[in-house]
C-alpha cells in the first residue's frame, strides 16, 4: 500500500513540475498532476499485475488522453496542456538513457536491444493517445447526433 501510496504522491509531483516547465496555466497545474498521476497509476498496477510494459505503457497512456479530454472539457482549457504533463511519467527516459550510455562506450549488442525497448514503448504511449482520441471523438459525434435527432 505505502508503495502505491509513494508513486501517487511522485508521479503527481512530476506531472505538476512538468506542467510547469511547459507553462501550463496556474489554474491548471493540479489537474495536470492528477491526469499524471492517473496514467502512471495505471501503467504500474497493471506491470505488477504481469502485464507487459509495453500493454501498460499503452493503457497509461490511453487513461491519460481519456482524463485530459475530459478535464478539457470540463476546465475549458487545451487538452494538450493536460496530455503532455500527463505523459510525462509513462516516458521511458531510464531505458533511453542506458541505450545511449551503451552506445556511448561502444558496446552495441546491449544498446540495440535497450534502444528497440524504449521505441516500442513510446510508440505505446502514442498509440494510447491515438487511439483516445478516436474513441472520444467517436463518442462526441454519437452524443452531437442524439441532441440533433
Amino acid at each position: 500500500m505505502v508503495f502505491y501510496v509513494t508513486h501517487l504522491i511522485l508521479s503527481f509531483i512530476a506531472a505538476v513540475g512538468f506542467g510547469i516547465i511547459f507553462n501550463a496555466p496556474r489554474k491548471a497545474l493540479i489537474q495536470c498532476g492528477i491526469v499524471g498521476m492517473l496514467g502512471w497509476i495505471v501503467y504500474i498496477v497493471m506491470e505488477d499485475n504481469g502485464f507487459d510494459v509495453v500493454q501498460a505503457s499503452f493503457s497509461g497512456a490511453f487513461i491519460v488522453a481519456i482524463i485530459g479530454h475530459m478535464m478539457a472539457r470540463k476546465y475549458k482549457t487545451p487538452i494538450i496542456v493536460f496530455i503532455v504533463a500527463g505523459i510525462i511519467p509513462l516516458v521511458p527516459g531510464g531505458t533511453s538513457y542506458d541505450a545511449m550510455r551503451h552506445v556511448a562506450s561502444n558496446d552495441y549488442a546491449n544498446a540495440i536491444p535497450l534502444a528497440m525497448k524504449a521505441f516500442i514503448i513510446a510508440s505505446a504511449i502514442a498509440m494510447g493517445l491515438v487511439f483516445a482520441e478516436v474513441i472520444m471523438q467517436f463518442v462526441l459525434k454519437l452524443f452531437k447526433k442524439k441532441r440533433v435527432v
